[in-house]
């Protein structure tokens, strides 16, 4: 029983009963009753009073402390039972009413909370990063695809810390601030990876539960603008390479079909410079394919682990025929005791055959290409954290080397020292690119150093296996 506090019943059944000491009072000044009378009547009446005032102040606290034990949520807070709450000033039904309403505030209440899990699922499950922001523009939430491309520990941060394009920082300030109803723009994210994101910054119809007032949707458009990139590369330069052997293969079969129709020694000296054509056009197309292949999927790190040993010996092995007929030859050290790598064993093989390839192209007869291998305990800008220990392999040539204003754009696409010579040679102008996008999607990094007379040395730093583990899990 919930017992009412003394001083309030007192105070109480002093005002309510000064009404019965006045008429009191009045009759005795009348004579009507006696003094000794008046008194005891007064006494009575006031203990009459202190009991309603007890019991109808106790059911009122029995009341009101069953309401704010629904107030705190207590799912648990009891219905009080009839006699504790029999007080003549009370409705009988006060307590029925609140415990309806009470019923129905916490079917409400878990219908809102589901909806919201609900709501919390839907933003966990879609791919593109999301961050609600409160009023003055901090992050008061995020999904799981936004952690994963800014980092953990985002809300409570403010966008111009974690996102710092202007355009976008201008599009959110417009939104909350100037009270535009959205606005949409687009941006690049640079980094060890350069992505591009189509942002759509959105108000919120009113301030949700965590005070957020906007939410920033980021749509990862990086493929579709190296779709477009690779278009125009293709148009711009692709055309211009195939124009060559196109035009070469044309007259060929022209004068085949014409002058030289039927004549052996003209289709014994045409053909082979048809099929060398023909096959220069099939290069540059596979290569074209292979680096749009590359790039769609260079923001996704390779989760494999690979034994780079064996994979070198495979590909020097395979490239030592062609060595053998330039008068070359290649070594390979290291190897046994290469650490693994995280990587994609396809893409690798893919790069060290450029390199040594490479190598032996512009390479000297008579001379040999050098593929070294082994731990690099402290490799600059590899990984994600710039400190990851890595190995590196060195494709060391004795050629001509490469005067030191070339370097720098050696991994555009089509881009040649030697134009002439590189297509003497049937290079393509894309195996560069192809290894620096294998390479940066291995989080890995290319160092090329070189000087007229004295060869070139092309090395590729790849963290080792258990680094990039731990920079995914970082």
């Amino acid at each position: 029983m919930v017992r009412a506090h003394p001083y309030r019943i007192a105070v109480a059944v002093a005002v309510l009963s000064l009404p019965v000491a006045a008429v009191l009072a009045v009759f005795v000044l009348a004579g009507s009753i006696q003094p000794v009378h008046a008194v005891a009547g007064w006494l009575t009446a006031t203990a009459g009073l202190a009991a309603l005032v007890g019991w109808h102040v106790t059911s009122v606290r029995t009341v009101t402390r069953y309401v704010e034990r629904l107030r705190e949520q207590d799912d648990a807070a009891r219905v009080p039972d009839p006699p504790a709450i029999r007080s003549p000033g009370l409705d009988p039904e006060l307590v029925r009413t609140i415990s309806e309403t009470a019923r129905e505030r916490s079917r409400r209440r878990a219908e809102l909370s589901a909806a919201a899990e609900r709501q919390k699922t839907v933003l966990a499950a879609l791919p593109d990063p999301l961050l609600m922001l409160d009023g003055r523009g901090r992050i008061a939430a995020t999904n799981p695809a936004a952690r994963e491309l800014l980092g953990d520990n985002l809300a409570g941060r403010t966008l111009p810390s974690v996102l710092r394009n202007p355009d976008l920082l201008s599009a959110v300030d417009a939104v909350l601030r100037d009270g535009e109803a959205g606005r949409t723009l687009e941006f690049t994210l640079h980094g060890s990876i350069e992505r591009t994101f189509a942002a759509r910054v959105t108000p919120l119809p009113s301030p949700g539960p965590d005070d957020s007032a906007a939410i920033v949707s980021l749509h990862d458009v990086t493929a579709i603008r190296r779709a477009e990139r690779m278009r125009a590369d293709f148009v711009a330069n692709a055309s211009h390479e195939l124009r060559t052997p196109l035009s070469s293969l044309v007259g060929f079969v022209e004068t085949l079909e014409g002058p030289a129709h039927g004549d052996p020694e003209a289709m014994a000296r045409f053909l082979p410079i048809m099929r060398e054509q023909a096959e220069r056009m099939s290069n540059l197309v596979e290569d074209l394919l292979s680096l749009s292949r590359i790039e769609l999927d260079e923001h996704a790190a390779p989760e494999e682990t690979v034994d780079l040993g064996p994979l070198l010996a495979r590909v020097v092995e395979g490239l030592a025929p062609r060595a053998e007929s330039l008068n070359m030859a290649i070594e390979l050290a290291g190897a046994d005791s290469v650490p693994a790598v995280q990587g994609e064993a396809g893409q690798l093989t893919q790069v060290f055959q450029n390199l040594i390839d490479n190598a032996l192209k512009y390479g000297t007869a008579g001379t040999s290409v050098t593929v070294k291998a082994g731990a690099a305990s402290n490799a600059r800008a590899v990984g994600r954290h710039g400190d990851a220990r890595a190995v590196a392999v060195s494709v060391i040539d004795s050629g001509e080397g490469i005067p030191r204003e070339h370097i720098p754009r050696l991994t555009e696409r089509f881009y040649r020292v030697d134009k002439a010579r590189s297509r003497e040679l049937g290079g393509t102008g894309l195996g560069l690119a192809i290894v620096k996008h294998i390479v940066s999607r291995h989080r890995g990094r290319l160092e090329i150093a070189s000087e007229p007379g004295e060869g070139s040395r092309f090395t590729v730093y790849l963290p080792r296996a258990e680094a990039a583990q731990r920079e995914r899990a970082a």
